[in-house]
C-alpha cells in the first residue's frame, strides 16, 4: 500500500471535527495520527477502527510527538490562528474550516506562507453544493441590478454574517465589476437596522436559532421577476468530500489558497 498521508484534527471533541476523525480514517490513503482539542479529557482519542492516537488540549505538543503532514482545523479563529503560526513554523500544511477570521487575520496567514514551504488553506464553506450556489451567483450577478442574502444557522455560530454570506457577497462584486443598486429605502435618512448589513448595496441579513444547521438563499430581484438560489446543509457529512479533497490537494501546493472553487476549478 502506498505511502498514508499522516492528518491531525484540531477540534477534533466538536461535531465536525467528530465527522472528520471519521471520514478521513475511512480513506486508505490517508491517516489520524493525533487529535487537539481544548476539551479533550484523555490522553487517547479512539478510533473508528478500534485504535487510539494520541489526544490533548496542547497543539503544539501534539503536532512535535506525531510529526503530521496536515492538519485540518475546524475551531474558532482565535484559536487557529495561534495553530497557523506552529504549524507553517513546522512546516506542516494546514486546511482550516474555522470562520470568522478578520482581514488583519487573512493578511497574516499570506504573510506566514511566503516564508515557509507550506500551504495552508481556508474556506468559508466545504460543501459542494454551497459552493455551486456562489457560482451560480456570480453568474447571475451579471444580469440583476439587486439582490439580498439570507443565510440562517444554529443559535451556537458566533460569527455573523457568515463568512459564506460575506464570500458570495465579494464573489458577486468582482464578477459583476460593479457594485448593486442600494434599495431605494436606504435613500431615507432613518436608520433602518432590521434591514441588514450592507456590503456594497447587498444586504446580509443574518438568522440563529437551534433547529438550524446551515442555510442560505441568495435572491434577485427585476422588474416583474425575482429569482432564488438557495443551499440547505442537511447533516455535517456533505462538508467531508470537500475536506478530503482539501488535504489531497494541500500536500502538492505552497502558499496561501482560500475558498473550495479554486480546487474545483470554478
Amino acid at each position: 500500500m502506498a505511502q498514508q498521508t499522516k492528518v491531525v484534527v484540531h477540534g477534533a471533541a466538536g461535531r465536525v471535527g467528530q465527522e472528520v476523525v471519521k471520514a478521513v480514517s475511512a480513506e486508505v490513503d490517508l491517516k489520524v495520527v493525533g487529535a487537539v482539542d481544548l476539551k479533550a479529557t484523555s490522553d487517547t482519542l479512539m478510533l473508528p477502527d478500534g485504535t487510539t492516537v494520541p489526544f490533548g488540549p496542547d497543539f503544539e505538543a501534539i503536532i512535535g510527538q506525531v510529526k503530521p503532514e496536515v492538519v485540518v482545523d475546524f475551531t474558532i479563529a482565535s484559536a487557529t490562528m495561534p495553530a497557523v503560526r506552529v504549524a507553517v513554523e513546522k512546516r506542516v500544511n494546514m486546511v482550516i474550516g474555522s470562520t470568522g477570521f478578520s482581514p488583519g487575520d487573512i493578511d497574516e496567514m499570506k504573510r506566514l506562507c511566503r516564508g515557509g514551504k507550506v500551504g495552508v488553506f481556508v474556506a468559508p464553506n466545504f460543501a459542494l453544493g454551497a459552493i455551486l450556489m456562489m457560482h451560480c451567483a456570480k453568474i447571475v450577478g451579471k444580469y440583476f441590478d439587486h439582490v439580498e442574502i439570507t443565510e440562517l444557522h444554529h443559535d451556537g455560530k458566533i460569527d455573523a454574517p457568515s463568512g459564506t454570506a460575506l464570500s458570495t457577497a465579494q464573489a458577486m462584486l468582482r464578477a459583476r465589476g460593479k457594485n448593486f443598486d442600494p434599495p431605494a429605502a436606504r435613500d431615507t435618512v432613518t436608520p433602518q437596522p432590521s434591514r441588514g448589513l450592507e456590503t456594497e448595496g447587498i444586504n446580509i441579513h443574518s438568522v440563529r436559532l437551534p433547529g438550524l444547521m446551515a442555510h442560505q438563499e441568495v435572491l434577485f430581484g427585476g422588474p416583474g421577476q425575482t429569482l432564488s438560489i438557495r443551499h440547505d446543509t442537511i447533516n455535517r457529512e456533505c462538508y467531508m468530500p470537500g475536506v478530503i479533497l482539501a488535504v489531497r490537494e494541500i500536500t502538492k501546493r505552497q502558499g496561501f489558497i482560500y475558498g473550495l472553487d479554486q480546487l474545483l476549478g470554478l
